[in-house]
């Protein structure tokens, strides 16, 4: 009998791959099945990046590069930020990963010893709750409610807030529900925090997709420009297709970055230089293609909202942001996880569950805008099919 460690026993991944698995088997039965499942983009990398990045492969960036990362793709981030959020970190405040997921427990696992308290938002990313486990911290949800159109509420996560909180998790926009809570309660939340001596991580991967064209990203980093308690994560999978790309970026307090950094060292060694080099193509090369599949993700959504809202039984607010819809289906008598099931064997789409996201999400599901508009249309139809046949 294999006896394992503790500590593999503690991460539960991200359930969403398990629905892919299962969506695949049915695939390799033959049949067609429509994927809302994943938030992986249908669109492919736009061009300018790819071919920065053959450029750079055929020129020999083959070889180890720094496990911090490339000082010219570190360069690059510092001046972005200073036109995205406003000050100018230090090249020793940035750290280059592969992925932006990696940060998550990157963070945890340097700041929180085993049993102190780390708070996330529930329904939230499940990587979260995964890497929390992994340090054998506690972890302590609150939650994202419905009823606040799933914005963060300041008194709430002060009123979980104890002596053993070490980690304060925000993520906004959100996953799974594209929420965007308020610069005025970030503000209040993270100053708070700050008094606390708490840090914050603070998720920004969604911060290209903002579906309001006047509204302007604001980030809780603006504080303390990262140097004392806020952490930053960011990454180009979403906003520039680059999913099995792999590229991720920290900002935080440079000793917290030295930590993380040798951690990553220690894992990986470092990310690929020619994958940075896209990175550094997609921050300053043209931005058409990325605005051109942010727009068409809100049209998408707006099919995807205003067609579940007519579908007996389902209530789905319009997000503002990211690329997923998460519609309460409390009303259809059905538990999430089986409807989802049942939804993918009668029906042939996949869809996730709300419960892969926390507890709160018992009664809702998720879908990813990346889709085109017709198997859009089919899928609401499969909807009204499914819940026709018991409503």
């Amino acid at each position: 009998m294999t006896k394992l460690s503790k500590l593999a026993n503690r991460p539960m991944g991200q359930p969403m791959f398990d629905l892919l698995d299962k969506a695949q088997k049915i695939e390799r039965l033959g049949h067609k099945v429509l994927h809302f499942e994943l938030g992986d983009p249908d669109f492919d990398t736009p061009n300018n990046i790819t071919e920065a990045t053959i450029k750079s492969l055929k020129n020999g960036d083959t070889h180890y590069t720094s496990s911090s990362g490339c000082y010219e793709f570190k360069n690059v981030v510092q001046k972005t930020t200073i036109q995205s959020r406003g000050f100018k970190p230090s090249l020793n405040q940035i750290l280059i990963t592969p992925g932006a997921n990696a940060i998550i427990y990157l963070a945890i696992a340097t700041l929180v010893d085993p049993g102190m308290e780390v708070l996330y938002p529930d329904p939230g990313f499940p990587t979260y709750l995964s890497s929390i486990n992994l340090v054998g911290a506690k972890p302590i949800p609150y939650e994202v409610n419905y009823l606040n159109r799933f914005k963060i509420d300041p008194d709430d996560i002060k009123s979980k807030i104890t002596e053993k909180t070490k980690l304060l998790i925000l993520n906004s926009p959100s996953n799974p529900t594209g929420a965007i809570s308020s610069d005025d309660s970030l503000l209040e939340i993270t100053k708070y925090a700050h008094k606390r001596g708490i840090y914050i991580l603070s998720d920004e991967i969604y911060s290209k997709m903002i579906f309001d064209s006047e509204s302007k990203f604001f980030t809780p980093s603006i504080i303390d420009e990262c140097k004392e308690f806020t952490i930053v994560l960011n990454g180009f999978s979403k906003a520039y297709a680059m999913t099995g790309w792999r590229l991720g970026v920290a900002i935080g307090p440079e000793v917290i970055i030295d930590k993380m950094s040798l951690i990553l060292q220690t894992i990986v060694s470092c990310v690929p230089p020619f994958i940075q080099a896209g990175g550094i193509e997609a921050i300053n090369g043209d931005q058409t293609e990325a605005k051109r599949m942010l727009k068409i993700y809100k049209n998408r959504v707006e099919l995807l909202v205003n067609g579940l809202n007519e579908v007996q039984g389902m209530n789905c607010i319009m997000p503002d942001g990211a690329i997923y819809v998460f519609p309460s289906i409390k009303n259809t008598g059905y538990k999430s996880i089986e409807f989802v099931n049942l939804l993918l064997e009668r029906k042939k789409i996949a869809i996730s569950p709300g419960t892969n996201f926390g507890v709160n999400g018992e009664g809702f599901v998720r879908l990813s805008a990346v889709n085109n508009e017709e198997n859009i249309i089919k899928c609401i139809n499969g909807f009204k099919e499914l819940l026709g046949e018991k409503l």
